[in-house]
């Protein structure tokens, strides 16, 4: 909106014209959605509060955990407010791409708001049924995933690019929509999954968002890419400012979830956060970096396949406890350590997946 009025202006007043540069729009989102969550954020965790929207805790968990019942949760929607309310004054509305992402984001972050309220205020464990959260996180997977497909323009926007490999591109076909349905809802899953100790899952979604800030700003840039030999995407780089009101939005919600968390995220806040760096990172065709950058993520989710399949097949279980935060918490770890431990890795594995871009 913002930027809309600015374009309008710079041709009375020249100095908007500075509005222009991606640069300056992607420090005013960071800085706008953290103020946003700044400011909103104890009004919206007392609302919580006498709401009475508070975490209920397993009992078969970390007995450390059973002191956090109670604690307002559901605070991905304040993440979510800050996000749009940045994304709409600084980005150029125009563009497909940031629509893309937005709409996904607020179908998952809709989908886990309903899971979310039947199991805190409706008192129902189940929340939302399995079958009905998967059918509506497909709903929104391969609708993007068909939109991106057939509104491509060039060949680029459809392959699969491989790393550190230098013109390796594979050409997808129709493939490219199961391949993009399943990165979109398997990071957001994978993001849910992680999010079991405070702070654990935010800070590696903005480390993650905050690199995919970068590749989409190169991808969208045709010097760059051409010099970096990554796939040109026209349009790309007005994602910069949505995944730098991510991170922007994530510092802000980080301050109040810290540990020990004065609120959760929920599975609003950590499903609409998956979903977004995974269509972003289909979008600037990074989705094996992803992966990369986001190891911790999939370390989660493939401890609770192990998991699963293990006890499922042996009557065993590999972990005491997974998803394998949990493991090591039961081992004797102190929640803290854990926390950034795994931040320590996520900040290694975005570094490796940045290294991607010019190992080639």
């Amino acid at each position: 909106m913002l930027f809309w009025l600015a374009e309008q202006l710079k041709e009375h007043v020249h100095g908007f014209a500075v509005f222009q540069y991606l640069t300056l729009r992607a420090i005013l989102g960071v800085l706008t959605a953290l103020g946003i969550s700044l400011l909103l954020g104890p009004w919206f965790i007392r609302r919580l509060s006498e709401l009475k929207i508070g975490q209920s805790v397993r009992n078969d968990g970390p007995q450390t955990h059973l002191s956090k019942s109670g604690t307002p949760t559901m605070g991905g929607a304040l993440i979510l407010v800050a996000i749009f309310a940045s994304t709409l004054l600084w980005s150029d509305l125009s563009n497909r791409y940031v629509w893309v992402v937005m709409i996904v984001t607020a179908i998952f972050g809709a989908v886990g708001w309903v899971d979310d309220y039947r199991k805190v205020a409706k008192k129902d464990s189940r929340g939302l049924p399995a079958r009905w959260k998967y059918f509506w996180q497909s709903i929104a997977g391969f609708g993007a995933a068909i939109f991106l497909y057939y509104a491509a323009a060039t060949p680029a926007e459809t392959q699969l690019f491989i790393p550190f490999f230098k013109n390796v591109a594979l050409d997808l076909g129709l493939f490219y929509i199961v391949f993009s349905y399943f990165v979109i809802v398997g990071t957001s899953n994978a993001v849910n999954l992680t999010d079991g100790l405070d702070g654990l899952a935010i800070m590696p979604c903005v480390m993650v968002a905050g690199a995919l800030a970068l590749i989409a700003y190169l991808a969208g840039n045709l010097k760059f890419s051409d010099y970096l030999h990554i796939a040109y995407i026209p349009g790309a780089g007005e994602l910069v400012v949505f995944c730098c009101a991510m991170v922007g939005a994530g510092l802000g919600f980080l301050w109040f979830n810290t540990y020990p968390a004065t609120v959760f995220m929920g599975d609003v806040g950590a499903l609409a956060l998956g979903a977004a760096l995974g269509v972003i990172a289909v979008i600037v065709r990074h989705e094996i970096v992803l992966f990369i950058m986001g190891g911790i993520f999939v370390l989660e989710t493939v401890s609770v396949i192990l998991q699963v399949a293990s006890f499922k097949l042996t009557g065993k279980r590999i972990f005491r406890m997974a998803p394998i935060h949990h493991h090591f918490e039961l081992k004797g770890w102190p929640e803290p350590r854990v926390i950034v431990r795994f931040w320590i890795i996520t900040l290694m594995l975005v570094l490796i997946g940045l290294a991607t871009l010019k190992i080639r």
